[in-house]
């Protein structure tokens, strides 16, 4: 198998990484973003990787922009921040080919619509992935956690068994990516969502690590939990079956800040310290609307999002510190 990673941002970077290095498989990127193509390409088609901020090295990868690009993946694997992935479609239009999969294990919710432009619904698999990981800078990954850390699960929009699934799942586990397959599409999905929209929106408006947040005793019962059943409701109203209980959701919020990436900033606090608009609309914000379309309200969700928003707009007259490199 073939794989093109569209956007060389954080995760991207690590999965066309892991491909190259542990699956052995052939990995080209495609880069939208001009500013980080730029210092790629003066690094001289490479990339920093670190892991945990030690043993900082360099790695040639095959990288593009958009316009140049002319490979014939059997996979494309989108990475992209979800207000940037309609742009980058556009671009790439043209290059697409009927017997090509699109793999979208971004975070928030709207890009499968988009991907369905272009793409056949049996052409299409989602994911979403556990997996800490932070751009120091364009062109410069950092990997957090020991090799192999954290998880992924990947569906096909049919919810059928699929030969081209079953291949990139041999890569993926290859890749030490603790690949998992589903056939509840957005219940998979939406896993991450929900995960995302208690531990990213609030990490990222107090400007705290994962496991900081359990500072406050009454995080997961004040916090978490109404987060969550509000979500959950919105979910059932839709029809949607997620894959874990609201109790599970909570112990895993619990288990990821307490054992698992207590020391991570996620990737909504990374965006926000930079300057960057934040994903915020199409998580917590994608939940009020699931809610308003239901018959219900998410008034918790709304809450946040307004508060996220308010957090922008507050960079206006106090910067943001970036502690991503902060010992601790």
């Amino acid at each position: 198998m073939k794989y093109t990673v569209v956007g060389a941002g954080a995760m991207g970077l690590r999965y066309g990484i892991l491909l190259q290095e542990n699956a052995h498989v052939e990995v080209d990127y495609v880069e939208p973003t001009a500013a980080s193509l730029k210092r790629i390409r003066e690094q001289g088609n490479q990339v920093w990787k670190s892991r945990d901020h030690q043993n900082r090295h360099l790695l040639p990868v095959n990288i593009y922009s958009p316009e140049e690009y002319n490979g014939d993946p059997d996979v494309w694997i989108f990475f992209m921040k979800q207000m940037q992935l309609e742009d980058a479609l556009t671009r790439l239009a043209s290059k697409f080919k009927e017997h090509q999969t699109a793999l979208g294990a971004m975070n928030g919710m709207g890009h499968i619509e988009k991907l369905q432009k272009y793409f056949a619904d049996e052409r299409i698999i989602g994911g979403t992935a556990m997996i800490a990981t932070i751009l120091n800078d364009y062109g410069d990954v950092d990997f957090m956690g020991a090799e192999g850390a954290g998880s992924s699960a990947y569906a096909n929009l049919t919810e059928q068994d699929s030969a081209v699934l079953d291949d990139v799942l041999v890569d993926f586990k290859a890749a030490h990516l603790n690949p998992t397959k589903s056939n509840n599409f957005m219940g998979t999905l939406l896993t991450k969502v929900f995960f995302n929209a208690v531990e990213n929106s609030i990490a990222t408006m107090f400007q705290s690590r994962m496991g900081e947040l359990m500072a406050y005793d009454n995080f997961l019962e004040g916090i978490a939990r109404p987060l969550i059943n509000e979500a959950y409701d919105a979910a059932e109203a839709a029809g949607y079956q997620l894959l874990e209980t609201r109790e599970e959701m909570v112990q895993q919020v619990d288990y990821v800040s307490n054992v698992a990436n207590p020391l991570h900033f996620p990737s909504m606090y990374q965006d926000f310290v930079k300057g960057r608009p934040t994903e915020v609309d199409y998580i917590n914000g994608w939940i009020v609307e699931l809610a308003k379309k239901n018959g219900l309200k998410a008034t918790n969700h709304e809450l946040v999002t307004n508060f996220v928003h308010l957090a922008e707009a507050m960079r206006k007259y106090r910067k943001p510190v970036d502690q991503t490199h902060d010992k601790v």
